[in-house]
C-alpha cells in the first residue's frame, strides 16, 4: 500500500512538472527571412569583391581559429598523462580482488583472522 502511495505521489509530481513547463506562454523570437536573405547577399557581394590576397588572409585566419579550437582540447603532454595512468594502474593492483562466492569469502576471512591473531591483533 505504501509503495502504491509513493508511486502515485511521484507520478503526480512528474505530471505537475510537465504541465508547469508546458504552460510557458512566452512568445518565440520572430525570424526575419528577408533580413537573413539580405545578410547572405551582402556576404556574397563582399566575398566577390575581395582580392585574392584578402581571400588568402581570411582563409588563414579561419584556419588559425579552427586550429586554436583543436589545440584547446589537446594538452599536448602525453608523457605525463601516460605516467599518471601507469601510477594509477600500479596502485589498483595492490587492492584486493573481489571473491567469486561465499565460501571463498569465508575462507579469506578466516585466514585474515588467523593472521591478525598471529600478529597480536586480539
Amino acid at each position: 500500500m505504501k509503495k502504491l502511495l509513493i508511486a502515485l505521489i511521484a507520478g503526480t509530481f512528474a505530471l505537475g512538472s510537465v504541465a508547469a513547463l508546458a504552460d510557458d506562454k512566452t512568445p518565440a523570437q520572430p525570424f526575419d527571412a528577408q533580413k537573413a536573405k539580405a545578410d547572405k547577399e551582402a556576404a556574397k557581394k563582399a566575398k566577390a569583391n575581395m582580392t585574392p590576397e584578402e581571400k588568402k588572409a581570411a582563409r588563414a585566419a579561419k584556419q588559425q581559429q579552427t586550429s586554436n579550437v583543436t589545440k584547446e582540447g589537446d594538452t599536448g603532454n602525453k608523457a605525463a598523462q601516460q605516467a599518471q595512468d601507469k601510477a594509477a594502474a600500479q596502485a589498483s593492483k595492490g587492492q584486493p580482488k573481489s571473491l567469486p562466492d561465499k565460501s571463498a569469502k569465508q575462507k579469506a576471512l578466516t585466514e585474515q583472522e588467523k593472521q591478525s591473531k598471529g600478529a597480536g591483533g586480539q
